[in-house]
């Protein structure tokens, strides 16, 4: 049996146990996989005494996710960009690969199971943190007409836009300077909505017929999701999705089999 974890810290709050058990389970695959809660002074320490006991890989969250970046032998193109590494693989020589899944589990929660084509399409992002950088290599991969990055702190939004402008058609701006632009599809990235918050943007920023998909997930639908019906959105998303998806994504990076995920998701949602 093969032994897989999540590390983190706090970690008590994860679901990628119950995921990828049922991951497991629905695929026929043998596997062990557990919480590991990471030592905020050694997780080089953890890691390494992981993989030594036998651990194939490892999926990696707050705050360990930019360390995970620099002690992989080897990066994804995604994992790269991102500056930061959700998914740990043991390879043959005992060497780790770092990869990011957030970004593909977004895109693939809207596109696959939602049925949103993003090409051509007006994207606004919300926020210029880490979880932002993650995901926008594989939103630009998908040839939208442009994504505008935007953040309280608009230096940050310009600075980590104009990393990006080799991918695509990406800039960045304050909230202030959102007034008379209009978009396809909003994207809150931001941490206000865990104060039950919304971003200050104008309330003409989504077109008719928009979509509005925050990455936070509950039991109860987010401020930013309100926000979105009291809007006019054609569909207003939380992000369990995305976190179920990018689960799926390092579970065919380790074990070569890409799990079916509505049932999962279904699941998840129900147990909420």
């Amino acid at each position: 049996m093969d032994k897989y974890a999540v590390i983190g810290n706090p970690i008590e709050h994860s679901k990628s146990p119950e995921i990828h058990t049922a991951f497991a389970q629905q695929t026929g695959e043998d596997i062990e996989y557990v919480r590991l809660l990471g030592n905020l002074d050694d997780f080089e320490g953890d890691v390494r005494r992981f993989i030594a006991e036998g651990g194939q890989g490892l999926n990696i969250t707050v705050p360990f996710k930019e360390q995970a970046w620099r002690l992989a032998d080897e990066l994804s193109p995604r994992a790269h960009t991102a500056g930061a590494v959700n998914t740990l693989i043991r390879l043959d020589n005992n060497q780790l690969r770092g990869d990011n899944t957030d970004g593909i589990g977004l895109v693939r929660d809207l596109t696959v199971n939602q049925g949103f084509r993003m090409a051509g399409k007006s994207i606004l992002m919300l926020g210029a943190g880490g979880a932002v950088r993650g995901v926008m290599r594989p939103l630009l991969e998908q040839n939208p007409r442009r994504i505008i990055i935007a953040n309280r702190t608009a230096s940050k939004a310009y600075s980590l836009a104009n990393g990006l402008t080799h991918l695509g058609q990406v800039a960045g701006c304050g909230f202030d300077e959102l007034e008379g632009m209009q978009f396809d599809l909003i994207i809150n990235a931001t941490a206000a909505g865990l104060e039950g918050k919304t971003p200050a943007i104008p309330d003409d920023a989504l077109v008719k017929g928009g979509w509005c998909y925050d990455m936070l997930y509950g039991k109860h639908d987010t401020a930013f999701q309100q926000w979105g019906r009291e809007h006019r959105a054609a569909r207003s998303l939380d992000g369990l999705g995305m976190l179920v998806e990018q689960a799926a994504e390092s579970f065919r990076l380790w074990r070569d089999t890409l799990p079916e995920t509505p049932p999962i998701i279904a699941k998840l949602r129900n147990a909420a």
